[in-house]
């Protein structure tokens, strides 16, 4: 018989499991771990992530990780997006995501204009280019042409938002480096971090891990959810199809209140079962993997009428207010202030409680 829960044990389970609810995160790299990545496109939502799911906030905690100790990276990833993931598991999820070649499509090499040739030429040519020392963009630029002797490869290399340098990223050859004098660098993860391999793990193994992680933060879940989070939603139907039958002796089907079925982490299943909704208040980031996890149209999250005010033009995600697991509401920060837009009632002490703390992140942030 399928076990039966509802939404709101779910929502509370993945509060909890994320750390959100308590705060338990130990450091910036367990915070990463468990969330599978923390997006990074606007860097003052992920240094806000990371804080408010951390018993201690360190303020410093990211930057460190990153460019002294190196056991976080950050890098395009899910998605094409920037994200922070902690490095031992990079080569894993680029392993995963190289299955789909989209740079090998050639509407997409005509939407960015290049030709099949040039991009081959990129890809091979970055690894001789990036060597000891991190390269501004402008430096990369410069040492692709000169390695490949094609000067159009400039133009193009220099426009958009790094498309031609997201198969890098996807391939294990590229990812960010310190930034100098304000601008951003980039190493080669092989150079760069340490204990990288001399080849990315099987794609079958990684996406496999990949797919425990996401039902470990993020589930009960369907590959269909999972491939929206990881992919975008186009995901290499056989490849997918394979990752899960694979874990499948590890998955139980459990059921909803809205009639779904979904699949979950049997080791989870009676974690799952005892655990109680949640009537707490939180006060999410922007771009928060708690919302990102989950598809946009998943209406016990984000009630339908509210979405447009959560899911954004030009793919931004607002700072959200949840109360009972759902999205109840959105803030932004004014000078270090919360200016609060609810839908619903929020009990009222409990949202000045959320309002303070993150108020206290703000400032220090």
């Amino acid at each position: 018989m399928t076990i039966q829960l509802t939404w709101p044990q779910i929502l509370a389970w993945r509060l909890r499991r994320q750390f959100v609810s308590p705060a338990g995160g130990s450091d910036v790299v367990a915070v990463a771990r468990r969330l599978c990545g923390v997006q990074a496109q606007v860097s003052s939502s992920a240094r806000l992530a990371v804080a408010v799911r951390s018993a201690e906030p360190d303020p410093g905690a990211i930057d460190r990780a990153l460019w002294h100790e190196r056991t976080l990276v950050k890098t395009w990833i899910m998605r094409g997006t920037l994200h922070l993931l902690p490095s031992d598991e990079l080569a894993g999820y680029c392993a995963a995501l190289a299955t789909l070649r989209f740079w090998e499509k050639g509407s997409w090499q005509r939407g960015h204009g290049v030709t099949a040739a040039e991009i081959s030429a990129i890809i091979e040519a970055v690894p001789h280019a990036l060597g000891e020392q991190p390269l501004t963009r402008e430096e990369l630029v410069e040492a692709v042409v000169q390695v490949t002797g094609d000067a159009h490869l400039r133009q193009a290399l220099t426009s958009g938002w790094g498309a031609l340098l997201k198969p890098l990223s996807r391939l294990g050859e590229l990812c960010y480096g310190p930034p100098r004098d304000g601008r951003v660098t980039f190493v080669a993860p092989r150079r760069w971090l340490p204990g990288w391999g001399a080849t990315l793990p099987p794609s079958e193994e990684a996406g496999v891990r990949l797919a425990r992680a996401y039902l470990g933060a993020h589930g009960p879940a369907t590959p269909e959810m999972f491939d929206t989070w990881l992919f975008g939603g186009v995901a290499r139907k056989a490849v997918l199809k394979g990752w899960f039958r694979d874990l499948g002796p590890e998955l139980t089907e459990v059921g909803t209140d809205d009639g779904r079925t979904l699949l979950a982490l049997t080791e989870q299943l009676d974690d799952l079962a005892v655990t109680r909704p949640s009537g707490e208040v939180h006060l999410l980031p922007g771009f928060d993997q708690y919302i990102l996890g989950a598809p946009r149209n998943l209406e016990p999250l984000i009630p339908a009428p509210v979405k447009p005010k959560v899911s954004r033009q030009a793919g931004w995600i607002s700072p959200v207010v949840v109360h009972e697991g759902r999205v109840a509401g959105v803030w932004e920060p004014k000078n270090s202030r919360v200016a609060l837009e609810l839908f619903e009632d929020v009990p009222q002490e409990a949202l000045q409680t959320a309002v303070e703390r993150i108020e206290s992140l703000l400032a220090v942030e």
